[in-house]
């Protein structure tokens, strides 16, 4: 549904808060779920913790303490992350976050499709777009994730090919939808699901450490000759392959 037809929606039924929040640029719906559980959104000065809650037009919504209202622009980056920075809003520790290095004339809220973990790099999209994070990070989008990645020591077939067949670390499994040697200290990866550090959990139980874990390429978007710490608008032909999901390789 459209950010227009959730509106005129509201204006009759009310929309769904998690709703409200991803056309507000807080979040993707799911992760707005997770946050309303949490008991951090506010409708008119009560505390709201049950997703679903409709919000009527006028209606007062704080995240946070922040007033947020739904945007009236869409926008759609990618960024070449360089590590050591964080795909957080903020950090307790202080660390660099990736928001840090887009365009800074942006006073819509942005945040991360997913993640990169600190010390991974490469490409990765921020947005206000919840739809459009929702729809991406969804399992059943089968978004295709590419990585290069190079390792401190020789990369063991055997390591390999656990990665395709499917291996089970610690009650999680990991599958690889490629993964092939590049030279003796390198390989190509490319996933499907993207658990949480799983590149690095499956080298760490082959006693491997990645050097440089870098990813090229997210469905049809290519990193390409982007700059490290640099970021440039999603084009409209590539919003419309992954808006029509068109999540493989663009080649």
């Amino acid at each position: 549904m459209s950010i227009a037809a959730d509106i005129q929606e509201t204006k009759k039924t009310g929309m769904r808060l998690q709703v409200f929040m991803s056309h507000a640029g807080a979040a993707s719906r799911r992760t707005a779920e997770e946050i309303i559980a949490q008991g951090r959104v506010t409708v008119n000065g009560s505390t709201v913790t049950i997703p679903g809650t409709r919000v009527e037009e006028g209606d007062i919504v704080l995240l946070d303490g922040r007033q947020i209202t739904p945007e009236s622009r869409l926008l759609h980056f990618a960024l070449n992350k360089p590590p050591g920075f964080l795909c957080s809003s903020s950090d307790p520790q202080g660390r660099p976050l990736a928001l840090s290095l887009l365009p800074k004339n942006i006073k819509e809220r942005l945040y991360s499709v997913g993640r990169l973990d600190y010390m991974s790099c490469g490409l990765i999209f921020f947005t206000n777009d919840g739809d459009f994070a929702n729809r991406l990070g969804h399992p059943r989008s089968e978004l295709e994730k590419e990585y290069l990645v190079e390792a401190a020591g020789p990369i063991s077939d055997a390591a390999i090919e656990a990665f395709l067949d499917g291996i089970t670390i610690e009650g999680e499994h990991y599958k690889a939808k490629l993964a092939e040697k590049i030279s003796r200290n390198s390989m190509r990866i490319i996933l499907i699901e993207g658990k949480n550090r799983e590149i690095r959990r499956v080298f760490s139980h082959f006693h491997l450490h990645p050097v440089v874990l870098r990813r090229v390429r997210i469905g049809p978007v290519n990193l390409g000759n982007l700059p490290e710490g640099t970021s440039r608008p999603l084009t409209d032909a590539e919003l419309k392959k992954l808006n029509r999901g068109k999540y493989g390789n663009s080649n």
